[in-house]
């Protein structure tokens, strides 16, 4: 997305959407990357009623570590109604009258345990590519009796590091390495585990549990595998990982600190945030306001409080103190680039009822990076990113439908380089113009400081 802010797809800020009868059409350049990725819409919460599909990027030249063949499984949570109704029945009702919600988990496509078997060959390595396309839920995803290797987190390859399973939040992505047996005498069960980490534990309902096959032999019969603890599995952490680019961890310039907050409303679902205010949509996206205020587009407050707008100096080292003091987790999300992880742990003593603190985990000399991490509940996390993408307009999200609900910051770097760069291309003017959005002005569509006309923001 270098110079290129345009094609990131986030409705009211980098573009208006794309109206009924309309088109767009983005580039996207894939020369200074590889690997495994999602492509979704990001209008409200389009991307939960399936507008997503994963996006490859295959090695130009010899991989990073080689196997024979390639296998994708993708995984998602799934809801009985398409979400914008299902959320304004939510909306319809008294804050203490919402009840549980729990999603279907598709595999695949499919739902989980009637997905199509995973057929594979003896004595052969095999890349398989999991994602987590889905809105809200993580899964827990093993093959009993095999060891898997991660190569791949995110678009980023790290060093093998053999595991039992993997921890995948919505957003988050893997390749692994999975080694066939020499005997085709059995075939093998994989377990998906969806995990709604934010309601109560029903039996049949949360956690949901899904198998499918790994087929050596259609007549094989399949092997009988011990239940094992999950306590007794090694999982793959990002504080394992080592990537394969070496990159050090940077020196930090700027701190800038975060926390999940919450608002209850009479009627409806929580509003959320990362700092005093939920994000909420300008009446112009934030890139056109970047583009056409000049010398003020380096002030954050002309794109208005709800826009939640962090303007960033050019090479600028910043670190992320993000805190989340609720009882679930969240799946941190940063658009066109990655992150370094650097440390995670908890606040204070606080624990959900019965589990341990989790321990601080701190990185290396070379930490993970990726774009998608996991802020589990009652915790802590330190990120870390250059601004070496002059003009990048960059949202950094709760990666479920908690975006839409106002968890997203944007972080606009050097505004003044991306005046002189980048020209947004006439399709996107059409098409706001389609909307009767404004193309420019600050966030209420207005000169200087006027945030005339926009709505008034909601504090915590």
């Amino acid at each position: 997305m270098r110079n290129s802010s345009y094609y990131d797809g986030v409705g009211m800020v980098t573009e208006c959407g794309i109206p009924p009868g309309s088109s767009y059409t983005y580039f996207i350049e894939t020369r200074e990357q590889a690997g495994t990725y999602i492509i979704h819409g990001h209008y409200a919460v389009e991307i939960a009623d399936g507008l997503r599909a994963p996006f490859i990027i295959l090695d130009k030249g010899k991989p990073a570590v080689n196997y024979d063949k390639e296998l994708l499984l993708t995984l998602e949570d799934w809801g009985r109604q398409p979400e914008a109704e299902h959320l304004s029945h939510l909306q319809s009702l008294p804050s203490d009258k919402i009840p549980l919600d729990f999603k279907t988990g598709l595999v695949s496509g499919i739902n989980g345990n009637y997905s199509a078997p995973f057929t594979v060959a003896r004595s052969t390595r095999y890349r398989l590519r999991i994602l987590n396309i889905g809105l809200d839920h993580p899964f827990k995803f093993r093959i009993p009796g095999h060891k898997m290797q991660v190569i791949e987190a995110d678009g980023v390859n790290v060093e093998p590091l053999e595991v039992d399973g993997l921890n995948i939040a919505p957003g988050q992505r893997y390749s692994v390495l999975l080694k066939t047996f020499d005997s085709d005498s059995f075939n093998y069960i994989f377990n998906a585990t969806m995990v709604a980490d934010f309601t109560p534990v029903v039996k049949g309902l949360n956690p949901r549990y899904y198998i499918g096959a790994i087929e050596y032999r259609k007549d094989a019969p399949f092997k009988s595998m011990p239940l094992v603890s999950d306590n007794d599995l090694v999982w793959a952490d990002e504080f394992d990982m080592v990537p394969l680019n070496k990159q050090k961890l940077l020196p930090v310039d700027r701190v800038i600190e975060l926390e999940k907050r919450s608002k209850l409303m009479e009627y409806g679902l929580p509003l959320m945030g990362l700092g005093d205010t939920p994000h909420e949509p300008a009446l112009v996206p934030t890139l056109l306001s970047a583009l056409s205020m000049g010398d003020l587009a380096s002030e954050s407050a002309i794109y208005g409080p709800q826009s939640t707008v962090y303007v960033l100096d050019y090479q600028e080292s910043i670190e992320l103190v993000i805190r989340n003091p609720a009882l679930r987790s969240h799946h941190m999300h940063i658009h066109s680039r990655v992150f370094q992880i650097v440390e995670r742990g908890p606040l204070g003593n606080a624990t959900a009822a019965g589990e341990p603190v989790i321990a601080v985990h701190r990185a290396g000399k070379y930490p993970m990076q990726r774009d998608t991490m996991m802020l589990p509940e009652f915790s802590y996390i330190k990120i870390r990113f250059k601004a070496d993408r002059p003009g990048a307009v960059t949202p950094f999200q709760c990666h479920t439908g908690h975006a839409a609900r106002g968890m997203l910051v944007v972080f606009l770097e050097a505004p003044r380089l991306l005046q002189k760069y980048q020209r947004v291309p006439q399709q996107l003017l059409d098409n706001c113009r389609k909307m009767n959005v404004k193309v420019s002005g600050n966030g209420a569509g207005n000169s200087g400081y006027n945030l005339t006309g926009l709505p008034p923001a909601t504090y915590f």
